[in-house]
């Protein structure tokens, strides 16, 4: 029998499909895992802005958990955007016994300036989840805020980190992306007892960004779902991520999304090939 292992993506619903639960199921299933969700809110939204957010009911928050964690063999989870306090306390609630690793995703605004997570909630997440999370991955806003900390430099981007490790019970991943003068990105990894790691990749030029983050933590989540070694978890989303963003398209006006399913199309090309080839020997 196929290993597909089940993860379980905790966030919004974007619309426009290039982020959100749409992004993590994508990313899940194109890594080999199985893709289940607890949908947090509706959002109105497409490449340009997100004009309404309608979040979900607390309670069938934690019943959406509960009854995933009933019906399937969850493996690993992730968390994206929780929205508001109640929210985040039914999260915390629901995974306070899970034995999974569990990837906190902070997410605070949307790529087009739209906050995602309300002022009284930065606390609770702090608070609630952190101490829960294998791993966080605020990408460099993010961690200026969860830190109080502006960011400028290297010296900064180790000060928030260190002063975010103290506070979950695994690790930190600040992206940084968002350092846009930078020819590559360089992510720093911090762990426990131990000196922190930069994992850099080349910079891909593009502007259809929409979802890396998103893309970046459901991919982490699956690859520790595969029973991967964090730091392994990490390289091999970020080579994915790089892939997809190289592939990515533009569907609809604004940011488009990254090409999630890059990998299949390689995969498609190549049969394709070997089909003609084989069509080709047999004439």
């Amino acid at each position: 029998m196929q290993n597909h292992p089940t993860v379980m993506s905790i966030a919004g619903s974007d619309s426009g499909g290039g982020a959100g639960i749409q992004a993590d199921i994508k990313t899940i299933n194109a890594l080999g895992g199985y893709g289940t969700c607890a949908i947090t809110a509706l959002t109105a939204q497409n490449g340009l802005t997100v004009t309404g957010i309608a979040p979900t009911d607390p309670d069938f928050v934690r019943l959406q958990i509960e009854t995933i964690e009933k019906g399937f063999p969850v493996q690993a989870a992730k968390t994206g955007m929780l929205f508001s306090v109640p929210i985040i306390e039914a999260v915390a609630h629901s995974l306070a016994h899970a034995e999974y690793p569990l990837v906190v995703d902070p997410v605070c605004v949307s790529q087009s300036g739209v906050r995602l997570l309300e002022d009284s909630a930065i606390a609770s997440l702090a608070n609630s989840l952190f101490p829960l999370a294998t791993l966080i991955t605020p990408n460099i806003p993010e961690a200026e805020l969860l830190a109080e900390h502006t960011i400028t430099d290297e010296e900064d981007i180790l000060f928030c980190g260190e002063k975010l490790l103290a506070r979950v019970k695994g690790a930190v991943l600040i992206k940084g992306g968002h350092r846009l003068q930078d020819d590559s990105v360089t992510d720093i990894l911090f762990q426990k007892d131990a000196a922190p790691q930069r994992l850099t990749n080349p910079r891909v030029r593009t502007e259809n960004t929409h979802g890396t983050g998103c893309t970046l933590s459901a991919a982490i989540a699956t690859g520790l779902a595969f029973k991967k070694d964090l730091v392994c978890a990490i390289k091999d989303a970020q080579n994915y991520l790089n892939h997809a963003l190289a592939a990515s398209y533009t569907p609809g006006a604004g940011a488009g999304p990254v090409n999630h399913l890059w990998n299949a199309s390689v995969w498609h090309t190549t049969y394709a090939w070997i089909d003609f080839c084989i069509s080709s020997y047999m004439l």
